[in-house]
């Protein structure tokens, strides 16, 4: 038996709209990037599929290839969703090449009296771009890792489905009985409406996980520099200084300190100031390794725990923040200040996290006093000496 193509593109445009508002309305209250991505997909579809209606009309000839590009762009929409969910991002110029083949090859294949113009190019994009959503659903790491494998599944199941739809139209074309009672038009409207609707169950549950990671990482960061703020970071590097120590390694901190910086917000006003503190954060990020660890210690100062770092790499370390700093452009002109670093280092034995920080305060203490603009480290020798001066 083979479905009637016009029923099964009405239920599922009906089906497509009325998910399109509710996620459109989630969307407007949440902002969550994964239904926006959804949301935007959905639209692509029901578009695409009302383009498809006017196959048989003299405005087919324009009707059909833009439903094949819409189509083909929602399938990548979902790919770009599912990797929202990593805090990934899908490359504006891969989204795009999918719709882009699609409609050239389906304008090349005479639209006007074809309407499967371009069906291979199209059919192939849809499975590609299905599969990628699949793939970045299964390496999802969610609060509620049964909600994200179920998605996955269900994205790995239309994929085979898309796939196989290719690979009956290469081989038997789209005007066989076997084609048409499985993949034509009837049956994929009907396959497309279940495979949203069991989709749609998880939306809300992935939508609010990727929610509460936000949150949590807003929390958990310094709101000018994005940056580790000070609760942050002494937790983690306290967690993984213990680690260190179980494993038998060491680790190196180092406390920065901009050099006259209160002269920089009194003479160029806070805006100056704050582009310092990001053109730093900047430095940083560039410089340390994915592993190590940078927060916000307090208005101008900033801590680095660098796992497993000698005193000499954490010292080059501090060189290549301040050189990177030095190149970058300031806003208005001039340059940005100069910085002071204090360093220390430690063996699992002497290991704690609190005494470095305190002998690496002692040493920027001493940078300072030198002239700043400089780099002074303690070794461990030292480090009972320093910390006691630093707090007498």
């Amino acid at each position: 038996m083979i479905l009637d193509a016009f029923s099964a593109r009405m239920s599922l445009g009906v089906v497509t709209l009325t998910l399109f508002l509710l996620f459109s309305a989630s969307y407007g209250k949440t902002r969550s990037p994964y239904t926006g991505w959804w949301a935007l997909a959905l639209f692509e579809f029901m578009l695409g599929n009302a383009g498809f209606l006017l196959n048989g009309t003299p405005h087919q000839v324009w009707a059909n290839p833009l439903g094949n590009v819409l189509v083909v762009a929602g399938a990548f929409s979902i790919w770009a969703g599912a990797r929202t969910l990593r805090d990934l991002r899908a490359a504006p110029w891969l989204l795009a090449l999918g719709p882009l083949v699609t409609g050239v090859a389906s304008t090349l294949e005479d639209p006007a009296n074809n309407i499967w113009s371009g069906g291979a190019v199209y059919l192939a994009m849809i499975t590609v771009g299905v599969g990628l959503a699949a793939r970045d659903l299964w390496h999802f790491k969610p609060t509620h890792p049964q909600i994200s494998k179920a998605m996955s599944i269900v994205a790995w199941f239309a994929t085979l489905y898309f796939f196989a739809r290719f690979i009956f139209y290469v081989t038997h074309g789209p005007d066989s009985t076997l084609f048409k009672g499985y993949f034509g038009a009837g049956p994929l409207g009907l396959v497309t409406t279940v495979l949203l609707v069991a989709a749609s169950f998880t939306m809300t549950t992935l939508s609010n996980d990727q929610l509460i990671r936000g949150l949590r990482e807003r929390a958990s960061r310094d709101h000018l520099t994005g940056l580790l703020n000070r609760g942050t970071f002494m937790d983690l590097a306290g967690a993984e200084l213990k680690r260190l120590r179980a494993s038998g390694s060491g680790a190196a901190v180092v406390l920065a300190d901009l050099d006259h910086f209160k002269a920089v917000n009194d003479e160029h006003g806070h805006r100056a100031g704050d582009a310092a503190l990001k053109a730093f954060a900047e430095a940083c990020r560039e410089s340390v390794r994915s592993t190590d660890l940078v927060g916000r210690y307090g208005g101008e100062e900033f801590v680095l725990f660098l796992p497993g770092a000698t005193q000499k790499r954490a010292e080059d370390i501090a060189l290549e923040i301040s050189k990177r700093m030095a190149t970058m452009e300031v806003p208005g002109g001039g340059a940005f200040p100069t910085v002071s670093y204090g360093v220390t280092s430690s063996t699992p034995a002497t290991a704690d996290l609190t005494f470095m920080i305190e002998v690496a305060d002692a040493a920027l203490y001493s940078a300072k006093a030198q002239g700043r603009n400089r780099i002074v480290g303690a070794n461990r020798l030292e480090a009972a000496t320093i910390a006691d001066e630093a707090r007498s």
